[in-house]
């Protein structure tokens, strides 16, 4: 059901995980939601059960073509966005940088980096207009390195930095902008960034009790319904299992 006068997200990477259950938060508490994603028969699953309130958008996000495209596709009643979700993220591959695959590193600065700031740039007009907000998806691991962790961290670094210049540069405007850098959460992201392997994500989340996709979620709904005048610039999350890990070391050889 739609409220009379209801607000409206832009969820990126809406198809799975934090996205879908973002979208399904918002709608269940009155909001419109704009989710985009590249699988078609997700959306439209997701469309079937929300109704009205959500509209899907198909699109690949690191096409800018199809981006704006589907963008100018809008209905009226979704033009006034308030939020900004960039969700969309990935990681590829768990190898060391001397043995990682190029295609994957592109991969992922195409979609961590360039398809997040350009959907930013797109909607910033609107989001000023309509004193808006932006909460970009970082990770714990743009703060904390980690052996294969490489492209991705570095990616996650860009959008949490991004984050706090972004808000700089809207001081004065009323956009609030915040990095959400959540830690081990159970989704698909294991499964993708290992191209599948569904083994190594059961071992990986065995025993950890991670975050879950809704303790995401709610974590957005939290900070999109913040009073106007309170901004949360960075929020970092790991679940209680999880916390900051060692140095490595690599010893000599002992003579």
């Amino acid at each position: 059901m739609i409220a009379s006068n209801p607000k409206t997200a832009f969820i990126t990477g809406a198809t799975s995980g934090f996205g879908r259950a973002a979208a399904k938060r918002f709608v269940e508490a009155g909001w419109q939601v704009i989710g985009s994603g590249r699988r078609t028969e997700r959306l439209d699953a997701l469309r079937a059960e929300l109704g009205d309130a959500f509209h899907p958008l198909a699109f690949d996000i690191r096409d800018e073509a199809a981006m704006r495209a589907a963008i100018d596709t809008l209905p009226e009643r979704f033009h006034g966005i308030d939020l900004l979700v960039n969700n969309a993220g990935l990681a590829q591959g768990t190898k060391p940088a001397q043995e990682a695959l190029l295609s994957d590193w592109r991969t992922m600065i195409d979609t961590n980096i360039t398809a997040l700031v350009t959907l930013t740039h797109a909607l910033l007009p609107t989001l000023i207009e309509r004193k808006g907000a932006i909460v970009n998806v970082s990770s714990t691991a743009a703060n904390y390195p980690y052996a294969g962790g490489n492209v991705y961290g570095g990616s996650k670094a860009f959008v949490s930095q991004f984050s706090l210049n972004l808000r700089a540069d809207l001081h004065g405007t009323g956009v609030r902008v915040t990095a959400l850098e959540p830690g081990m959460a159970e989704t698909e992201f294991t499964l993708v960034r290992t191209h599948g392997d569904q083994a190594a994500s059961d071992a990986l989340y065995a025993g950890m009790d991670a975050m879950s996709a809704q303790d995401i979620a709610d974590t957005i709904f939290w900070i999109a319904n913040l009073p106007p005048h309170l901004n949360v610039n960075r929020l970092e999350m790991m679940p209680t299992r999880q916390s900051f890990a060692g140095f490595q070391l690599a010893r000599a050889p002992q003579a």
